[in-house]
């Protein structure tokens, strides 16, 4: 290949035989670095979760691999305020106006908890249940509200935590089926 340039013996040859292989050497050396660090994301995966300092707010049981507190995964209300927030301001259909909510993502917490689910069955303290596809996740933003205009949700005002639908976002959300779904007062998240 290089020798249709190049003059047997003759001082160019070994010159850029020396340039083929440097290059050569540099780009192995950039593909071994590239192949051997982690991929963005992963080199910050959680391989084993704190034990709550504080009161536990939420228990996520069922298929979940990350865990705390024997089968469950327990959280107070620090640990969910450190994990990645999401935030949006909405309506819904049970509160005035439009208001501003953050949390992490539901899709986020169950990737967290190497969850591989199809659904979630979600306890509130009120004793209300629903079953939520874990589709809704993927398909919406969907956050496990844990503050309102950047305060903490009180219980009174479908707190400490809330399975909350951006509303606003998408005219599908506003159906019943999905309504049914938005659990507020959360205090139990069973991965089926």
């Amino acid at each position: 290949m290089l020798s249709s340039f190049i003059v047997p013996g003759s001082y160019n040859q070994r010159a850029t035989l020396r340039e083929v292989f440097t290059v050569k050497a540099w780009l192995m050396g950039w593909a071994v670095l590239m192949f051997s660090a982690p991929p963005v994301g992963l080199a910050d995966s959680v391989d084993e979760l704190d034990v709550p300092n504080g009161p536990v707010i939420l228990t996520v049981s069922g298929n979940i691999d990350l865990t705390n507190v024997g089968s469950e995964a327990q959280f107070d209300r620090a640990m969910l305020a450190a994990l990645p927030q999401y935030e949006f301001d909405t309506s819904t259909p049970w509160t005035e106006g439009r208001s501003h909510y953050s949390g992490p993502l539901m899709r986020d917490l169950l990737a967290l908890l190497s969850s591989d689910s199809d659904a979630v069955h979600v306890s509130a303290l009120n004793g209300y249940e629903a079953e939520i596809p874990v589709s809704d996740f993927i398909e919406h933003d969907v956050i496990l509200a844990i503050e309102k205009n950047g305060e903490a949700i009180p219980i009174r005002e479908y707190g400490p935590l809330w399975v909350l639908y951006p509303f606003d976002q998408d005219e599908v959300l506003l159906s019943e089926k999905i309504r049914f779904r938005a659990v507020w007062q959360v205090m139990h998240i069973n991965v089926l």
